[in-house]
């Protein structure tokens, strides 16, 4: 026994001892490698960039939602602001209605005072003219237009002829102006005074009295007398002799030029003695004075 060699034993050369689990090297290699190798190297970058864990299209939502919290946020507190800064515009509205509709009242108020302070004038100064001036002044007042008069005359009524288009035209005598049918304050004009030629007393149209200083003008197609505007049908009364008042006027220039805007334009007119016509007094008259040496100066 003690002739036989026993093998000997190296440790430092021995191989380490095989796994049980060597057979099966393949299920060994996933579960020690569970997570792809591309995927692990996406997340980590991912990581690196601050965005990791929520996939592009969660992110997007949620951006979306953030950007529609904001936006709600904005209108609801504009609409708080609105609701607030309300009342206050709405005072600030009936405030200024307020302050226009007390404006409208002085001034219809003042229109007033003006209207009642000209008739006290006109009222003094045709009490004046009566009093201080005899038959001579009561003449001088019913040729002025202070005081009303009636008594026989002629009831002359002109219109605008049938369809007559507003707007447009110009003064008959112009060329280059299309007529319209319409009467204008020159062909009124021209009938005032054939009846003033004709041997009237005194005029007025559609009741308002006509005297030396009364101006017969036109804004647009309106007529107006002393600045008010009249409305067709025009009603001109006269007094004087009523038969040869009107045969007078008929055959004097205005009464024919009258005939012929009947006869070319259509103007329509209807002229008709009256037994009595009523017309009143002026709604304000200017009095004028004149001392002995103003007298003296007019003569030389």
């Amino acid at each position: 026994m003690s002739g036989m060699s026993q093998p000997s034993h190296n440790r430092s050369s021995a191989s380490p001892p095989a796994r049980p689990d060597a057979s099966m090297s393949l299920l060994t290699h996933v579960m020690d490698h569970s997570l792809d190798e591309g995927y692990a190297e996406a997340s980590a970058r991912r990581e690196a960039e601050g965005t990791a864990g929520l996939p592009r299209s969660l992110k997007a939502k949620l951006g979306l939602a953030a950007g529609l919290v904001l936006a709600a946020m904005v209108v609801t507190l504009g609409a708080a602001k609105a609701q607030i800064a309300a009342p206050v515009l709405a005072k600030e509205r009936q405030e200024l209605i307020d302050r226009v509709e007390r404006a409208d009242e002085r001034a219809d108020g003042l229109e007033r005072d003006i209207e009642r302070l000209r008739e006290n004038v006109a009222d003094r100064q045709r009490t004046a003219l009566k009093q201080h001036g005899g038959d001579q002044g009561q003449r001088v007042a019913l040729l002025s237009g202070a005081t009303e008069v009636r008594g026989p005359g002629v009831k002359l009524v002109v219109d605008d002829a049938k369809d007559a288009a507003a707007g447009g035209g110009g003064p008959r005598e112009s060329a280059g102006f299309s007529d319209t049918g319409r009467l204008r304050d020159r062909d009124m004009q021209k009938i005032v005074n054939g009846l003033w030629q004709s041997g009237a007393e005194a005029v007025s149209i559609n009741g308002q009295r006509l005297t030396a200083l009364s101006a017969i003008r036109a804004a647009g197609d309106a007529i107006l007398v002393d600045n008010r505007p009249l409305v067709p049908p025009y009603e001109v009364l006269a007094v004087g002799d009523k038969k040869r008042l009107g045969t007078a006027f008929q055959d004097s220039a205005d009464g024919q030029y009258l005939h012929v805007l009947q006869e070319s334009y259509g103007i329509r007119y209807t002229l008709s003695p009256e037994d009595e016509v009523r017309l009143p007094a002026a709604s304000s008259i200017t009095v004028r004075t004149a001392t002995a040496e103003e007298q003296q100066k007019g003569a030389s």
